[in-house]
């Protein structure tokens, strides 16, 4: 995703440092829009496949006519640019219909450039996983289970559904995560929750956006974790809620020729975890011996980031 400065008013060259384009009112391969309606839209929508750019300023509305010419235009040939005037708009803009526009026409406004460096360089980083996406999913047996007494359980509420066989990656140990699946399996005695992952003690560690891990008790609302599912892609989702209550626990522990890991989690039968085939299993029903998907690391953890290191967690 570019950054263009608009220096159609004044010229910055602070600013102008991180941009890739600077817009001083017209440019040869780009046709600048305003649009204010569905006339407007239509005469976008002409524009595409014959310019290499569109530049939109938008008057009211703006994420929905963003998400039609984003749709319209993918596979064409032409890049969509939009005039940001707000630094909340940017983000919107940046992942609308999740590929987000080619190009943001940014104001001589430093906390508005802040954002939009940071959030390009997080997308950039996003994009480069995707491609390089290779699973970092193991297997682990299951060594014992046993009662983990009575405390605090976290169910992480998501503003988004998850799909069968996806779910977030904790665990008691930084080094030895496994995958806990979400409540997306109906049963005969209570309804789906496919927006919740009830994810256990309170004291465990959770994958978080970026790699980093956080203890459940950090969590807030707003924040993103990582969804991987059991083939091993990985994408990221907000938090909309945490619910707290105290239940009784199961300990489950695991080891490969590598790690030794436990995770401590309600003893319900609507948690699962993920077997080696992909099937969501019932913590009531898993057994000694069987294979459950994990993610070990081994490096330690410093407020959550991985640093190269030696580190025992017991």
């Amino acid at each position: 995703m570019e950054l263009w400065l608009d220096c159609s008013n004044e010229y910055s060259e602070k600013n102008s440092i991180y941009a890739d384009r600077i817009w001083e009112g017209d440019l040869p391969d780009v046709a600048e829009i305003y649009l204010e309606d569905d006339k407007s839209q239509n005469e976008a929508y002409s524009m595409i496949g014959l310019s290499p750019w569109i530049l939109v300023r938008c008057k009211n509305w703006k994420m929905i006519p963003l998400e039609n010419l984003i749709s319209r235009s993918l596979g064409t040939g032409t890049k969509i640019a939009v005039s940001i005037d707000e630094k909340i708009e940017i983000e919107g803009a940046a992942y609308a219909l999740e590929h987000g526009v080619d190009a943001l026409l940014l104001p001589n406004d430093d906390e508005i450039w802040i954002k939009a460096v940071k959030i390009r360089e997080n997308k950039t980083t996003d994009e480069q996983k995707k491609e390089n996406d290779v699973s970092r999913l193991n297997v682990a047996k299951v060594t014992s289970i046993e009662s983990g007494g009575f405390g605090e359980r976290v169910c992480i509420d998501l503003i988004e559904r998850l799909k069968e066989g996806e779910g977030i990656m904790v665990g008691s140990t930084s080094n030895a995560l496994c995958l806990v699946h979400g409540e997306t399996l109906e049963s005969e005695f209570v309804p789906s929750r496919p927006f919740r992952v009830n994810v256990g003690a309170i004291h465990s560690y959770i994958l978080v956006k970026d790699d980093g891990t956080k203890y459940l008790s950090e969590l807030v609302s707003g924040e993103k974790v990582k969804i991987i599912n059991c083939d091993g892609n990985e994408r990221y989702a907000s938090i909309g809620r945490i619910k707290i209550e105290r239940r009784p626990f199961l300990k489950i522990s695991y080891s490969n020729e590598q790690i030794k890991g436990q995770i401590i989690l309600q003893q319900a039968e609507t948690v699962r975890l993920i077997d080696n085939l992909g099937r969501a299993v019932s913590v009531i029903n898993i057994k000694i011996g069987d294979e459950i998907l994990v993610m070990q690391d081994s490096r330690m953890r410093h407020i959550g980031n991985a640093i190269e290191g030696e580190m025992s967690e017991i």
